[in-house]
């Protein structure tokens, strides 16, 4: 499985404050069935990370891993919030793009509101070729009262990423709830862990294919979706869902 939204880096926002931290997140995401993870420090007007940042934290990790023998490939990006996204350099957002992609960029969705200005700003990133990828809908409050906004945005092009920890309930009943019902209505293109610490929203998306029931949706939302984001591939056709039946975990 391939993660594409967590805070895995040292000592750049609210994740690890310490490389052992980090390392001790890689090694449960390995525990879990993941094979490579993108570390996406938050870019906002509290954190405000530069891509040289993120690099040096990446290439110390990775070396990191490395000597600790934990096999997990970690992978550029950032979370970028809406007040700093007009004023990145198109070279900075380049090098923030998700999973090493430069055409791929994660945007992190407000947890209150819905600013007038988001749009326009998801049809830009597109006008310049950059493919937004929203974090976390499910758990904006105007998102949980009426999806209408939303589909605006993924009309315009943007993915929809939501939590494992709210599709599986560890982020209580309404963003459960949202986060099914987004499934539902087919505006969820895939699953990541958000993951901070060891044990908020923790590393990992096994758990995933028991709360979507559907093995084939659960491997579209985990694997082939983010591995074509990543390469830059076309992006594979979403499968039919599959009537609700329990499936035996695929393949790690």
């Amino acid at each position: 499985m391939i993660d594409l939204h967590t805070h895995i880096l040292p000592g750049l926002d609210d994740g690890p404050p310490t490389l052992a931290g980090s390392v001790a997140i890689a090694r449960a995401a390995v525990a879990d069935g993941t094979t490579a993870v993108a570390a996406t420090p938050h870019v906002n007007t509290r954190f405000r990370t530069t891509p040289d940042q993120m690099e040096r934290a990446l290439t110390t990790l990775r070396a990191a891993l490395a000597a600790a023998a934990v096999p997990l490939d970690v992978l550029p990006g950032g979370e970028i919030a809406l007040e700093p996204l007009p004023t990145l350099a198109p070279e900075d957002l380049a090098r923030f793009g998700l999973g090493g992609n430069p055409r791929v960029l994660l945007v992190e969705t407000p947890y209150s509101g819905w600013p007038t200005a988001l749009l326009g700003q998801i049809v830009a990133l597109g006008d310049r070729g950059i493919r937004p990828v929203l974090a976390h809908p499910e758990r904006n409050a105007v998102v949980q009262a009426d999806r209408t906004g939303l589909r605006a945005l993924v009309a315009a092009g943007a993915l929809v990423q939501v939590t494992a920890a709210s599709l599986d309930g560890r982020l209580g009943r309404r963003s459960k709830a949202v986060a099914s019902a987004l499934l539902d209505e087919d505006l969820v293109h895939l699953v990541a862990s958000d993951a901070h610490t060891p044990d908020v929203r923790a590393i990992g998306l096994s758990s995933v294919v028991h709360a979507v029931d559907d093995e084939r949706l659960a491997r579209w939302l985990t694997q082939e979706m983010p591995a074509a984001l990543v390469a830059g591939d076309p992006l594979p056709p979403r499968p039919p869902r599959a009537s609700k039946r329990r499936f035996r975990l695929f393949a790690r």
